[in-house]
C-alpha cells in the first residue's frame, strides 16, 4: 500500500490577466500544513475509489498509467471549493499513490495536464511537490487567450522563484459558511470574462509589488511587509474580478477582511483565490488572538463559519510506501 500526504495551498492572485501582456495568468502563493490530505492506494484489477471527489481522477490516473486498476481510499481530506486548493492536491495525490502502489515513477509536473491540473496557476503543483513561497511564470499569451487550449495541451507554468516560509509565521484561515467558490465551468466563464475586460495596468502595479516589496519581504522575512503586500496583491487581482465575485472581495469575505486588518496581531488579510476563504498573517505568539479576532470577524459579517490557524509547509507531499 502506498500513502501520499499533502495539504493546503493559499492562493494570493496572479501576476496578469491582460491579453496586452506577454504572459498570462502567473500564480502566487504558498504551502500550508494544514488541513491535510491523506490518498492510499493498493493494487487492483479494477478502479475501485470510496470518494466521488477523488474517482474521476482515479480513472483518468488508471488511464494515464495503463494500469488494470487500484483500491483508492481517501482518509482525510478538507472542504473542495474553498479557496484552499483541493482538487489540484487531490489529483497529484491520487497520481503518485496509485503510481507508487504498482511499483512505477510519476511526475506530477509532467502528468498533471493529463488530470485537468495546472491550466492556469501552476502554485497548486509546485507546492506539493515543494511547499513554501511560490511564484511562476505563467503561460505565454498567444496560447491563452480568453479561451484556454483544450485539457492537456499546456505545460503547468514554470517556478520562477521560491522562498521557505519562516516556522514561526502563522496563517489564520477563516471559513465562512457561505455557499462554496467557483470551479469548473463556472469559474471558466468568469475567468473569461475578466480577461477579455483586464486592465493591464494592474499588472504593471502588480510587477511593481511583487518585485519590490513581496520579494524582498519573503527573502528578509519580514513578516509585516510579506503581509501587506500579500494583502495589496489581493486587492489589485480584485479589481480585476470585481463583476464576476460582486466587488473586490467575494461577499462576505471584504467584511472578514476589513476587521481581520484591525486586529493588533494580524498583519495583512485578504482572500485566497475564489474564497470563500480568508486568509490572515500572523505568527505564534499572536495565533491565540489572531484566531479570537477571526471570531469576531465573523460575527460583525453576521455568519457563521471556522476559524484555523495553520503554520507554513516548506516540504512537498509525503509519500509512505511500507504499509
Amino acid at each position: 500500500m502506498a500513502t501520499v500526504t499533502t495539504a493546503a495551498r493559499l492562493h494570493f492572485g496572479f501576476q496578469n490577466l491582460s491579453l496586452a501582456h506577454e504572459r498570462l495568468y502567473g500564480g502566487v502563493g504558498l504551502a500550508l500544513d494544514e488541513p491535510q490530505l491523506v490518498v492510499e492506494a493498493e493494487p487492483a484489477e479494477k478502479l475501485d475509489c470510496d470518494d466521488e471527489a477523488a474517482k474521476p481522477y482515479a480513472q483518468r490516473v488508471v488511464d494515464v498509467l495503463d494500469v488494470a486498476g487500484a483500491k483508492v481510499r481517501v482518509r482525510e481530506r478538507f472542504p473542495r471549493h474553498v479557496g484552499l486548493g483541493s482538487g489540484t492536491q487531490l489529483a497529484l495525490a491520487t497520481l503518485i499513490a496509485v503510481a507508487r502502489a504498482h511499483d512505477l515513477t510519476a511526475d506530477a509536473r509532467t502528468v498533471a495536464p493529463q488530470l485537468g491540473r495546472g491550466g492556469r496557476s501552476g502554485v497548486g503543483v509546485a507546492t506539493f511537490e515543494a511547499g513554501g513561497f511560490v511564484v511562476d511564470g505563467g503561460h505565454p499569451t498567444e496560447r491563452f487567450t480568453h479561451n484556454p487550449p483544450a485539457e492537456g495541451d499546456w505545460d503547468v507554468p514554470p517556478v520562477v522563484a521560491s522562498h521557505h516560509v519562516p516556522a514561526d509565521w502563522r496563517f489564520l484561515l477563516v471559513v465562512p459558511d457561505t455557499d462554496p467558490g467557483q470551479s469548473g465551468s463556472d469559474e471558466d466563464r468568469s475567468m473569461r470574462t475578466a480577461i477579455e475586460r483586464a486592465d493591464p495596468g494592474i499588472a504593471d502595479q502588480i510587477s511593481a509589488l511583487l518585485t519590490r516589496r513581496l520579494l524582498p519581504a519573503i527573502a528578509t522575512r519580514s513578516r509585516r511587509d510579506f503581509g501587506g503586500a500579500a494583502a495589496r496583491l489581493g486587492r489589485l487581482n480584485g479589481a480585476w474580478y470585481a463583476d464576476e465575485q460582486g466587488g473586490v472581495y467575494r461577499p462576505p469575505a471584504g467584511s472578514i477582511v476589513e476587521h481581520l486588518a484591525d486586529a493588533p496581531t494580524v498583519t495583512g488579510a485578504g482572500q485566497s483565490s475564489w474564497g470563500p476563504t480568508v486568509w490572515g498573517l500572523t505568527d505564534t505568539d499572536g495565533m491565540g488572538k489572531a484566531k479570537e479576532a477571526g471570531y469576531r470577524a465573523l460575527e460583525a459579517a453576521g455568519v457563521g463559519g471556522e476559524v484555523h490557524v495553520a503554520a507554513p509547509r516548506n516540504r512537498g507531499a509525503t509519500l509512505d510506501d511500507s504499509g
